[in-house]
This record gives C-alpha cells, sequence and structure tokens, in this order.
C-alpha cells in the first residue's frame, strides 16, 4: 500500500518533471547544434580552428556535470545584476538559462567531431569533379557534402542528445526543474521509489529521443523519406506531448524555495500548504543549494524561503562567536533588511545546529559527553559530515576552539552518515539537531561547552520585492513560532524512512500543530 502511494505520487509529479526536463533539454541541445554545425563547417579546411575549438569542447567534457551547472548561476546573477543597473531590467538566473548554457556546451564535442568527420570523409573525387564543372563552393556544400555526411553528423546528434537528456537531471540544485527532482527528492527522504522512478524516466527518455533520431538516421541514408518523416513526426508527437500539461498550467502567485536536505523538503512543503489554504496559489522549487537559495531569495527569484540564523550569521555576515539568541536575531534582521531587502518574519520555534554526534553506546564506552571529552580523544577517530561541513566557518570556529584533530575526515550524503555512526564505519558525525535520525540510530549531540557554534534558528524570510506584502505576511505570521524541536524531529524521522512523501509529512505536521494549539 505505501508503495502504491509513493508510486500515484511519482506518476502524479511526471507531467511537470518531464515536461520542464524536455524543454531545457531540447532547448540547449538547439543552440548546441546551431553552434557547433556552423563553426565545424567553418573550421573543417583550417587545421588549427578545428583543433582549438575540439580542445576547447574536449575540455568541457571532462568538467564535472554538476559543476558546469553550478558554475554559471552566480555568473549569471553578477551579469543579472549589472543589467538591472545599467538598463534597469535584469533577466531570471535561476534555472532555466544556466542550465541551458551549461548543457549547450556538454552538447557540442559530439557534433563538432562528426561534422568534421563527416565531411573530411566525403570522397574528394567527388568534390573536385563538381568544381571542374563550375559548381560554387556553397552549393558543394549544400547538394553533395553534407547529404554525404549527414549519416555521420546524425551519429553525433544522437550522442548529444543523449548525453544532455541525461545531465539535465543534475540541474536541480540550480533550480531547473526536471527528472532530477525526483532523484534529488529520493536520496534525501530515502524514498528508492522515486530514485527508481527518476532514473528509469530519464533512461526511457534518452532512448526514446535516440531512437527516433536513429530512425532518421537510416531515413537519411538510405534516402528514404518515409523513415524521415516517421522519425521526424516522432520527436515532435514526444516533444508536444511532454510540453503541453506545462503550457496549459497557471502560473502561481508565489514559488517558495528549500535546500537540499530533508528537513527543507518537508518544511517547503508545509508553507505551500499554508499559503494556498489561505486562498494563494503557490508552487515551491527545492534541492536548492544552500547560496543558490540564498542568493534566489535576495534577487527576487523565489519569494519565500526558510534559512538557519547560524548559517547566515557566519557565512553572509562573517560574524564570528556566538552572542545570545535574541541579539544574533535582532542583528540579523536588521542586517537583512537594510542590506537586501530581505525581510525575516522570526522564527518556526525551533533550532536546527550543526553539533557533534556519537553511537550512545560507543560515546559511552569512551566516556564522551561534550565536545571537549572528543578532543581528547579526536586523533584515533574517524569524522563524516556532509559535503560543505569542513568547508564552513562553523567547522573552522568548532577546531579552533576545541583544538579537534580527527585521523580522517569523510564527506558523505548526510542521510547515509546517521546510518554510518551506528554501524561503527564512522565514530562521529556533524548531525543536525533537529534531525529525527537522531533517535532512530539512538545517537547522543555531544555538548559544545564552549559555545562555538552560533544559534541556528529556522527563520522564514521573505524576499524583497514580497517583503511589502501585508496578505502574504499576514497568511505566513501564523506559523511563527508553532513548530517545537520535538515535533520538528518527528517530522524528519517519518520523512527520512522513505515510506510517506514531504507532502504527506507536511500535512502531518500542520494537523500536529493544529492539536497542539487547541
Amino acid at each position: 500500500m505505501i508503495f502504491d502511494s509513493r508510486l500515484a505520487d511519482a506518476w502524479a509529479r511526471l507531467p511537470d518533471y518531464l515536461g520542464s526536463h524536455v524543454l531545457v533539454s531540447l532547448t540547449a541541445l538547439a543552440i548546441g547544434l546551431g553552434i557547433s554545425l556552423p563553426v565545424a563547417i567553418a573550421s573543417r579546411r583550417r587545421p588549427l580552428l578545428r583543433g582549438t575549438l575540439l580542445a576547447v569542447a574536449s575540455i568541457v567534457q571532462t568538467i564535472p556535470g554538476l559543476a558546469l551547472l553550478a558554475l554559471f548561476y552566480p555568473l549569471l546573477l553578477a551579469l543579472a545584476a549589472l543589467s538591472e543597473r545599467m538598463f534597469g531590467k535584469g533577466f531570471s538566473a535561476l534555472g532555466f538559462l544556466p542550465s541551458v548554457l551549461a548543457l549547450a556546451l556538454y552538447s557540442m564535442l559530439p557534433v563538432l567531431r562528426n561534422t568534421v568527420t563527416g565531411l573530411n570523409g566525403v570522397d574528394a573525387r567527388l568534390s573536385e569533379a563538381a568544381r571542374v564543372v563550375g559548381v560554387r563552393p556553397w552549393r558543394l556544400l549544400r547538394d553533395i557534402e553534407l547529404p554525404l555526411a549527414l549519416p555521420v553528423i546524425m551519429a553525433g546528434v544522437r550522442t548529444s542528445a543523449v548525453w544532455v537528456i541525461g545531465t539535465a537531471t543534475l540541474a536541480t540544485p540550480i533550480g531547473q526543474t526536471s527528472l532530477g527532482n525526483y532523484i534529488f527528492t529520493g536520496l534525501q527522504t530515502q524514498n528508492w521509489v522515486f530514485v527508481i522512478f527518476g532514473c528509469v524516466a530519464a533512461a526511457v527518455l534518452a532512448l526514446a529521443v535516440d531512437q527516433l533520431l536513429a530512425l532518421v538516421q537510416a531515413g537519411v541514408a538510405r534516402r528514404s523519406s518515409v523513415r524521415t518523416a516517421l522519425g521526424i513526426f516522432g520527436l515532435v508527437a514526444l516533444i508536444f506531448a511532454a510540453l503541453l500539461p506545462n503550457l496549459a498550467r497557471p502560473q502561481a502567485n508565489f514559488l517558495v524555495g528549500a535546500k537540499t536536505f530533508t528537513e527543507q523538503y518537508v518544511l517547503a512543503a508545509f508553507v505551500q500548504q499554508h499559503l494556498e489554504a489561505a486562498g494563494f496559489t503557490a508552487s515551491r522549487r527545492p534541492g536548492l543549494g544552500s547560496n543558490v537559495l540564498f542568493d534566489a531569495l535576495a534577487s527576487g527569484e523565489i519569494d519565500v524561503a526558510v534559512d538557519y540564523s547560524g548559517t547566515l550569521w557566519t557565512n553572509r555576515m562573517q560574524r564570528h562567536g556566538a552572542p545570545p539568541r535574541e541579539q544574533l536575531l535582532a542583528e540579523l534582521s536588521e542586517w537583512l533588511h537594510n542590506t537586501l531587502g530581505i525581510r525575516m518574519l522570526g522564527s518556526l520555534g525551533f533550532e536546527n545546529a550543526y553539533a557533534l554526534a556519537m553511537a550512545s553506546k560507543r560515546a559511552a564506552a569512551l566516556d564522551i559527553r561534550s565536545i571537549t571529552d572528543l578532543a581528547g580523544r579526536a586523533g584515533g577517530l574517524t569524522i563524516a559530515g556532509d559535503y560543505e561541513i569542513f568547508a564552513r566557518p562553523e567547522w573552522t570556529a568548532l577546531r579552533n576552539a576545541y583544538g579537534l584533530n580527527f585521523r580522517t575526515q569523510r564527506q558523505m550524503q548526510p542521510e547515509f552518515m546517521y546510518k554510518a555512526v551506528a554501524d561503527g564505519e564512522v565514530d562521529v558525525i556533524a548531525a543536525y539537531t533537529s534531525d529525527g535520525q537522531i533517535s532512530t540510530y539512538d545517537l547522543t549531540v555531544l555538548a559544545d561547552d564552549k559555545h562555538a557554534i552560533p544559534p541556528y534558528d529556522a527563520i522564514l524570510l521573505i524576499s524583497p520585492k514580497r517583503a511589502g506584502d501585508a496578505k502574504l505576511i499576514a497568511a505566513l505570521k501564523p506559523i511563527i513560532g508553532s513548530i517545537d524541536v520535538a515535533t520538528m524531529r518527528a517530522a524528519n524521522a517519518r520523512a527520512s524512512n522513505g515510506s510517506e512523501t514531504p507532502d504527506t509529512v507536511a500535512r502531518w505536521l500542520a494537523g500536529e500543530i493544529e492539536k497542539k494549539r487547541d
């Protein structure tokens, strides 16, 4: 029954995810073809230019897809801000544009290489005979060389299409909805139905496009207009079927952003449901990188988000030390408003701080209750954290305050590190204090007796362009202070067991809040 509900939820999301995936892939492929075909033709008789282009395209292929996608967002964000200052009009740097540009670069190498190979593979005697009878170069290219090279070029197009469709699943962290949303959400919530569904959907889409392009390629090679027409018709039908549901969907009033871990998925769904209950239409953009989320909020790309006071205090304000909670929140609210125009409505009522945790039996055996106790034994222990903790100021503060020096540092997906410490694969983890897996795996949170970590209240933020929206603020005010840490831990535990989606957990969370109010 649980499996059926998760599968039904996956199917319900397919039109949105598939349509967005097809749109970004198609646009990137069209741009890549539009650039690589002409430059390949222009460079085929210029060895230096050809070598340079192929070398550059090859270098692009060595850059990991997620890194290439992530690099475009801050670049476009800066350009959008510059455009706003110079011309009074900016553009959206979140999601679609950086994804298209990165994927277009990814698509170019196979087309460049195959176009050059195909044209150079045309029998030189045919070209020479055409020149002898007075055929002009552009007609030689159009009527003889390109038709003969087209099967080889189409093979490059097929390779590019498959690469682009596969890599587009990595665009989720920079705000582009795609089939990757299934994978990122499923990994964070251990919903393996979502992970498998997303992988299968992306593979089926890539195979379908590849086979339709193969039909076009076979039609061209055998001069069969029927096969060529069937392939083109199939591609058009596939694209139309994927895009139609998205074109018919009404635009939401508000966009709620979320980071890449379980709690954020739940809170984004909770805020969206709260807005819809108040009569607004809202959608959400989950799975955003931490910096991407904040920059998108500050630039008005998203309207509402939950962030954490300690994260902004240390990483954005570049402050050190841990002042009292009320002082930190007051200074943070003032800085957000005066510097960026962001409105902080207040704390949701719980804290989600970084903390060091150990399996309770292991901590008891070593007589470790605090980070001070841990410091004396750290040299013989292994610590694991998420992908960013060891590069954050919070870790530097912890290390300097306690003199921590572990034998080994490991990085892994947050949802995996809890089981790793429970199973003894690592000794210590950098956990999150509101994570339900702390109790699930019977972990002990070590006391930060030197207060190196600042308060980490979950705070509700509104973008500058929505900061003065009285109706929005009135709708969101009731959830300020409404969630205690025990309830949030329980919600996170439910969302992390793979049997419930963030939407169902968000509805449960809303029900628990109502019970406590009554």
